[in-house]
């Protein structure tokens, strides 16, 4: 089996409302990048498929629309500094879900991000 470079053989594919702004929000919370040869659109503002990478991992998603409603997930991510990375995704909307802790797996805290996806944010001791 053959894999396009960069994928993975599982994906998550969000359907939410605010693709845009979900770029925007991983962007600055989680350090996304967008591949944007991929981001194709539906109309001006609302997205029929983009593709964000967060450390050499691809999410794709596109806007709810009519015939798709949303479909929100949830996600666990490791990074840098869970204490820093939850400030950041506060600032730019997330709800807290859970106290910031130290678990046997790390330092982890729950969030649901404005787009009702769950992040289970979790940086190693």
């Amino acid at each position: 089996m053959k894999i396009p470079d960069n994928y993975q053989t599982v994906m998550p594919y969000l359907i939410i409302k605010g693709a845009l702004n979900f770029i925007a929000f991983t962007q600055k919370v989680f350090g996304g990048i967008e591949n944007e040869k991929h981001r194709s659109m539906r109309t001006g503002d609302i997205v029929q498929h983009a593709e964000i990478t967060i450390g050499g991992c691809t999410i794709m998603f596109a806007d709810s629309t009519e015939n798709f409603p949303p479909r929100t997930t949830g996600l666990f991510i490791y990074v840098e500094n869970a204490d820093t990375t939850y400030s950041k995704a506060i600032v730019e909307g997330a709800t807290s879900i859970s106290e910031l802790s130290d678990q046997p797996y790390g330092r982890s805290v729950g969030i649901e991000d404005p787009f009702g996806n769950t992040w289970w944010i979790t940086s190693v001791k």
